[in-house]
């Protein structure tokens, strides 16, 4: 199972709106300036964290992005749905069917594949949703809390200086 690029993107706008004060929302063009990606493509992405209600859109002159709901129950599997869909790692092209010739082993044969492979989805999925964007940046900035930035005037370069 390969995730295409546009779940990383998806997980790095999601922490810069996690970070951001939701007082001041983000617009698409300069989340795509921090994130130095096609402004077209993320707002595919964007496109898609709404529609799940992952993120809002904020209409008006001082519009953009903000989060929908808090950064602790945003979860990796509802970030990677709403980009790859369901999580399913085995295609069932149904090539089952000629190894067993649609033998009297060919329903059984695809059973257990589906079987085994649903097991390993299933894992996948449970562990990611365990998985928050809060529990991310935490590990990740090593701080009990989420700091608040406005992403609009400043960049993790000067988030440094200040520390």
């Amino acid at each position: 199972m390969k995730l295409t690029k546009g779940v990383e993107q998806a997980i790095c706008i999601i922490v810069l709106l996690s970070t951001q004060d939701n007082h001041n929302p983000l617009a698409s063009d300069t989340i795509s300036e921090h994130l130095q990606v096609s402004p077209s493509y993320l707002k595919k992405i964007m496109r898609k964290l709404v529609v799940q209600n992952i993120i809002r859109s904020v209409p008006g002159n001082n519009g953009g992005f903000s989060l929908a709901k808090s950064p602790e129950e945003i979860t990796l599997l509802e970030v990677v749905e709403s980009m790859e869909g369901p999580i399913s790692i085995y295609p069932d092209t149904g090539l089952i069917n000629k190894v067993f010739r649609d033998g009297k082993h060919t329903s059984k044969g695809e059973a257990v594949l589906q079987d085994v492979f649903n097991g390993v989805s299933d894992l996948i999925r449970d562990y990611l949703s365990k998985q928050t964007a809060a529990d991310l940046l935490k590990r990740t900035m090593e701080q009990s809390e989420i700091p608040v930035l406005n992403w609009n005037t400043m960049n993790l370069s000067n988030q440094k200086e200040k520390e």
